[in-house]
């Protein structure tokens, strides 16, 4: 069964990517050029942060993100969207991932905070595993 990539955006805190590699699949950080200029080959996830913290002249979306989600290709292949936030964004917390979510038609398939505790490793697993096993009865279908 092919287990679905995550293509994530970390700033230079790292939270983001701690989270993403403690997941049992393959991850790709847009902060990488070479990541986010590429062109997914099938069905992926997208892990964003959130940074708006009440400025409304600020994006909530990082533009590594932006960049990415610019090819039709990867937009049209993007089948849920997950969000790392901090709560004392206030209501600007997970903004990005919703945003994303709204725009795209796509769930959001999983929020947590910061760097994430191991429980929300192990749930994020459950569910992206639940989406693989989705994913692959719809394909074989």
């Amino acid at each position: 069964m092919r287990r679905t990539p995550v293509y994530y955006y970390s700033s230079a805190s790292g939270l983001v990517r701690t989270f993403a590699e403690r997941l049992d699949r393959p991850v790709h950080n847009l902060a990488e050029r070479e990541h986010r200029t590429s062109e997914v080959d099938g069905p992926w996830v997208l892990l964003t942060p959130s940074y708006k913290t009440g400025n409304d002249a600020n994006d909530t979306v990082p533009e590594a993100v932006r960049r990415f989600l610019r090819s039709a290709h990867n937009r049209r292949l993007l089948v849920g969207v997950m969000g790392s936030g901090n709560r004392n964004f206030g209501q600007y917390y997970q903004k990005a991932a919703r945003e994303i979510a709204q725009r795209s038609g796509r769930p959001v398939l999983f929020e947590f905070e910061l760097a994430g505790t191991p429980w929300d490793v192990e749930e994020c697993e459950r569910i992206l595993r639940d989406l693989d096993a989705a994913l692959d009865v719809r394909h074989a279908g």
